[in-house]
């Protein structure tokens, strides 16, 4: 027993230092990402767009994005709208949603590209696939016939409560009726 203790320890701890680098890594591009964004703004955009390109690289969205940005605007660099599109691209494959739109933007408005709207629908809309509740996903496909069967029990539930009401009036106005006494009717002999 205490042999399992000490490996599962040591296990842990071993996952805990192997997990360090890459904690110091996200924190290494999240200090450099910000330490660019003031370098930008402070007019040092040849050292922000140096660590932009070296994370963009390294395959962050952010920073493929912030080199998008800067060539599509022309921020303290030449504008390129091929360079903007070539880093919104990079972007959008690395899962970035804005960039994606972006790119339709640059299609619809024929920005370093021939205007093309269905393209530019395309990558206006292309986001919306990810949105969809997973409609082949076994386990969503449970939840939504269980959110049927509740939604069509509810609904029974109700048709039934109305019927009875309705039923409790009907019975109402018969015991009405039957309360009060008969026309009398009377039958006239006819001779022949």
């Amino acid at each position: 027993m205490k042999t399992t203790r000490n490996l599962s320890l040591a296990g842990l701890l071993a996952i805990f230092f192997l997990a360090l680098p890459a904690t110091a890594a996200s924190n290494d591009v999240d200090a450099d990402l910000r330490r660019a964004a003031k370098l930008q703004r402070n007019g040092d955009v040849a050292a922000a767009t140096a660590i932009w390109k070296h994370w963009a690289e390294r395959g962050n969205a952010d920073a493929a994005y912030n080199l998008a940005v800067i060539h599509q605007h022309g921020d303290g660099v030449a504008r390129d709208f091929a360079e903007a599109l070539r880093w919104y691209r990079h972007a959008a494959h690395l899962g970035d949603r804005i960039s994606e739109y972006q790119i339709g933007l640059m299609y619809l408005n024929g920005e370093g590209v021939t205007t093309d709207p269905e393209e530019a629908h395309r990558w206006l809309t292309g986001h919306r696939r990810h949105h969809v509740p997973h409609a082949h996903d076994e386990q969503m496909q449970a939840w939504r016939r269980q959110a049927a069967a509740l939604i069509e029990a509810s609904e029974r539930r109700e048709a039934l409560a109305k019927s009875r009401a309705n039923d409790a009036q009907v019975l109402a106005e018969l015991r009405r009726r039957a309360a009060k006494p008969l026309p009398r009717v009377t039958w006239l002999a006819s001779g022949g």
